[in-house]
């Protein structure tokens, strides 16, 4: 092939290649994940950030089981989550139901997570403490309510939480139960004051509690979160699990998943995955 040949299909080529760049950035569009809200809450004082997952085919005739994810915001854990239970109710796997993911983003998490704590090591890791009463009436009058109004939702209420998240969700099965029917408690900190919560004795476990309950309990080989030999993560979240196994009512489960492989910033997502299965048994 002569030079002038070659240089005529390398320029022809260069054009070719930006018309197709140019005519793809025309059609290119945004991939739309979920929906940002504000709701103002008047018991915080603040406005609240959630991060909403519908289904593709959300249909305001229908409705919805809904999972109330703490730690939501879009940087924490909510797309990873929402691609789970996206995942799981893909009509071939058809393992959950169709689900709305609430993720409530964070402002001051340790505030918000934690009930007053007068112990000197507690103040030391979280100096500013004791907001989760509020926090738990913000979830109950004022969060749940504004989602049933907005979207079609049923009785089926989830709620997510690790870590510290883990040690509300905790908090809230033992004080609120009714507010959620299936709790998934990852690595829950029951440290925080010494591990009062293992030492409640709560209406959850009462025989003449009445409503169905279903608790998952995730922890990975983590050891201990406040460097103290009485409270490593794995031991206190068996202590959770067998406790609540002594409940005196029938309607309530608890299921125990130890993922050695996994550690604190890793248990999460598989934990998660693992928790739906457990929940939702295969039909």
């Amino acid at each position: 092939m002569k030079p002038l040949s070659i240089i005529l299909l390398f320029c022809s080529f260069s054009l070719s290649i930006r018309a197709q760049n140019t005519s793809s950035a025309k059609t290119s569009k945004d991939f739309v994940l979920g929906k940002v809200e504000t709701l103002h809450s008047a018991i915080l004082g603040e406005d609240r950030i959630l991060n909403v997952y519908l289904p593709d085919d959300y249909d305001s005739t229908a409705d919805y089981a809904v999972i109330y994810l703490l730690d939501g915001s879009a940087d924490e854990d909510f797309i990873h989550i929402a691609g789970l239970v996206q995942f799981n109710t893909f009509a071939w796997i058809n393992r959950i139901p169709k689900s709305i993911v609430i993720g409530i983003a964070n402002t001051n998490r340790k505030y918000n997570f934690t009930s007053a704590s007068k112990r000197e090591s507690d103040h030391q890791l979280v100096p500013e403490n004791g907001g989760s009463a509020d926090f738990i009436a913000f979830l109950e009058k004022e969060l749940q309510p504004y989602v049933d109004k907005r979207y079609k939702t049923n009785s089926s209420r989830t709620l997510i939480g690790q870590s510290l998240g883990g040690l509300l969700a905790t908090e809230i099965l033992f004080t609120k139960a009714h507010l959620f029917n299936k709790y998934i408690i990852i690595s829950p900190s029951l440290w925080w004051k010494d591990g009062y919560l293992l030492r409640e004795n709560p209406a959850v476990l009462s025989s003449t509690y009445e409503n169905p309950t279903a608790v998952y309990i995730g922890v990975g080989k983590e050891g201990s979160i406040d460097g103290s030999k009485n409270h490593v993560m794995e031991d206190d979240a068996k202590l959770l699990a067998a406790k609540i196994r002594q409940a005196k009512s029938k309607n309530v489960q608890v299921f125990f998943d130890y993922l050695p492989e996994e550690d604190h910033a890793t248990v999460t997502h598989q934990a998660v995955f693992n928790a739906l299965r457990m929940l939702y048994p295969k039909k």
